[in-house]
C-alpha cells in the first residue's frame, strides 16, 4: 500500500516538515511504502476556473506537474496525508493550488458520474499547526481538507493540529507529538494491514491486468490489495479499455503502467494471476499462481473489448468470493 504525503509548507526543514516526517516514519514501521510531494517545489498552475474539466473530464492545463504526476499519485495512494501550517486560517497558497486543481477529480466523480475504484478504501488525514492560540484557528483548514478529500475520493479520517508552533524546532520539542502520531497512524492503517495482496500480470499492463485490478479494488478493496504489472509495460494504458470501463462507471483515466520487477520490489503478493500471456510468472515463496487464459483485446473491436471486460468481471467476482482474510 502507499501512503502519500502532501508537504504544503514552503519552508525547508520547518515544523510542518518535521510533523509530516514523523508521521511517515511511523507509517514505514508497518512496512508500507511512503512518498512525499514537496508541493512548493512543484510546477502547479493555479486553477483557471474555466469549467473545462466539468465538460471534458480533464483539466485544460496539461503540461504541469499536476497533470503529469500528481493526479496519478492521488489515484494510486491508499492514504493521503495533507500537511500545512496555517496561513490566514487556511493552508498555504502552494497547497491550495493543488487542492483547487483537484476540481478535475471532483468533476469526474460528480459531473461525469464515474468512480475511482480505489476510493472505497482510500483515507485522508490532516496535519496542521499554527502560531496563535485562538480556538477557531483550524476551523477553515479542516473544512478545506474535508472537501479536498471528498474530491479525491478519500474519506476524511481526522486530524492532528497544534497551537502555538511558531519558531523553528517548536514541533520537535512538543511533549506529546510522537505518541499522538503513533496512535493516529495505527488507527489509520489498521484496516489495510490484514488485506491479501493479489498481483495481476499481463505483458503490457495496459488492458487486462488493469481491468482485473480495478474490478477487484471496486468489489473487495476492504479485503484485497489489488495490484497490476507487466513483463513489457507499454508507455500508457489502452484508451479503448478506459472507455469500456467507463461504461461500467469505473474511472481508469489516471492509471499508469509499470513493470513486474517494480511491482515485486514494492510488495510481496500472496497470489499472482496471469491474464494468459504465456508469460512465466516469478516464483514467490508462499504465493499462489493462477492463469486466467484471457484473449488480448488490444487492437480488436470495442465489442471484443467489452466481452473480455465482462469475462474479467465475472472471474473477479468468483475470486472475491473465494478469498478469506
Amino acid at each position: 500500500m502507499l501512503v502519500l504525503g502532501l508537504q504544503g509548507s514552503p519552508r525547508k526543514k520547518g515544523n510542518t516538515n518535521y510533523l509530516l516526517t514523523a508521521f511517515m516514519n511511523e507509517a514505514e514501521r508497518f512496512g508500507v511504502r511512503t512518498h512525499v510531494i514537496e508541493v512548493a517545489k512543484k510546477n502547479i498552475v493555479p486553477c483557471k476556473g474555466c469549467g473545462f474539466c466539468e465538460k471534458k473530464g480533464h483539466c485544460i492545463t496539461q503540461d504541469d506537474d499536476m497533470a503529469c504526476e500528481i493526479y496519478s499519485l492521488l489515484r494510486k495512494a491508499d492514504v493521503i496525508v495533507a500537511a500545512s501550517p496555517i496561513f490566514f486560517y487556511n493552508v498555504t497558497a502552494q497547497l491550495k493550488a493543488l487542492i483547487d486543481r483537484s476540481q478535475t477529480l471532483w468533476a469526474r466523480k460528480y459531473r461525469l458520474n464515474i468512480e475511482d475504484p480505489g476510493g472505497k478504501m482510500r483515507r485522508g488525514f490532516l496535519l496542521s499547526l499554527g502560531a496563535t492560540k485562538g480556538k477557531n484557528l483550524f476551523e477553515g483548514v479542516k473544512l478545506t481538507a474535508q472537501y479536498f478529500f471528498d474530491a479525491v475520493a478519500a474519506s476524511y479520517e481526522g486530524s492532528l493540529t497544534y497551537w502555538r508552533i511558531e519558531h523553528r524546532g517548536d514541533m520537535e520539542k512538543h511533549p506529546t507529538i510522537h505518541e499522538e502520531v503513533r496512535d493516529a497512524v495505527t488507527r489509520l492503517l489498521k484496516p489495510f494491514l490484514a488485506r491479501k495482496i493479489i498481483l495481476f500480470v499481463c505483458r503490457e499492463n495496459a488492458c487486462r491486468s488493469q481491468m482485473a485490478s480495478a474490478f477487484t479494488q471496486y468489489l473487495a478493496g476492504d479485503k484485497i490489495e489489488a495490484l497490476s504489472a507487466g513483463s513489457e509495460p507499454a508507455d500508457e494504458i489502452n484508451s479503448d479499455m478506459v472507455e469500456v470501463m467507463r461504461e461500467k462507471g469505473i474511472d481508469m483515466t489516471f492509471r499508469r503502467t509499470r513493470s513486474l520487477n517494480q511491482a515485486l520490489s514494492e510488495s510481496q503478493p500472496d497470489m499472482i494471476i496471469s491474464m494468459g500471456c504465456q508469460e512465466e510468472c516469478p516464483l514467490i515463496p508462499g504465493a499462489k499462481i493462477q492463469d486466467w487464459d484471457l484473449p488480448d483485446p488490444a487492437g480488436k473491436s470495442m465489442e471484443f473489448m467489452r466481452t473480455v471486460r465482462d469475462e474479467i468481471e465475472n472471474k473477479v467476482k468468483d475470486l472475491v468470493s473465494s478469498v478469506s482474510i
